[in-house]
């Protein structure tokens, strides 16, 4: 029987994609589950759903941040308390780089995915300026040459660059239905297929691919 299949989009910038990779990458219940990561530009997509940022918007930008402290709290995610001074910062010079990464390699870029999201959501460094984008790619690909590489590709306008494959990342994504992120495209083992968004559908998720979650601890919140 084929296991259970999850494309995970994401932009560097949500919190709530952090929260939602962490818990993938570290809870068992989604150990047997075959994950894709795809970077795409949370920017792009809302432009293509006429959507925006909840932080744009009145009170919900205060809602929406304790939100990630609650949710950080009840999966044991690592994050700093408050914001990053910088936040939202522009993404776009990370996200090329994970879109060129991607396409070569999934356990790369979700190598470079540790070393990022922990900077910026525990540390508060400023991944998307070009030294520290450097430097923790170095770190996560322990090779200079090859994080030099990875950010050339993601400036380049060659079909296969970063700049190409985020954009089409961003647009499968729309076709898929995403509005936000994460978006979780879910196919079960018998085939089915069904979409979630956001961390608060964990829980759904888990049960529509038939995953064996705990009753108790912090999946008590989604229960």
């Amino acid at each position: 029987m084929a296991a259970p299949k999850i494309v995970f989009y994401f932009d560097t910038v949500s919190p709530f994609a952090y929260i939602a990779y962490y818990v993938f990458r570290h809870d068992p219940v989604f150990a047997e589950c075959n994950i894709t990561y795809v970077p795409i530009l949370l920017g792009g997509l809302f432009k293509m759903c006429s959507n925006t940022a909840p932080i744009m918007i009145k009170n919900k930008d205060k809602w929406i941040d304790r939100e990630r402290q609650i949710w950080a709290s009840a999966f044991d995610v690592p994050m700093h308390q408050e914001r990053p001074p910088n936040f939202p910062p522009r993404t776009l010079p990370i996200m090329r780089a994970l879109a060129a990464l991607g396409s070569t390699s999934q356990s790369s870029l979700t190598s470079a995915l540790d070393a990022l999201w922990e900077e910026f959501f525990v540390h508060h460094a400023r991944t998307e300026e070009p030294a520290e984008l450097r430097r923790n790619l170095s770190k996560a690909l322990e090779s200079q040459s090859l994080a030099d590489e990875i950010l050339r590709r993601a400036a380049s306008d060659d079909a296969d660059g970063g700049k190409a494959t985020l954009t089409a990342n961003t647009e499968k994504a729309f076709r898929d239905g995403a509005f936000g992120v994460p978006w979780l495209v879910c196919t079960r083992s018998d085939g089915q297929q069904e979409s979630f968004w956001g961390v608060d559908h964990l829980g759904r998720l888990a049960a529509f691919l038939q995953l064996d979650k705990p009753a108790t601890g912090k999946w008590k919140s989604l229960l």
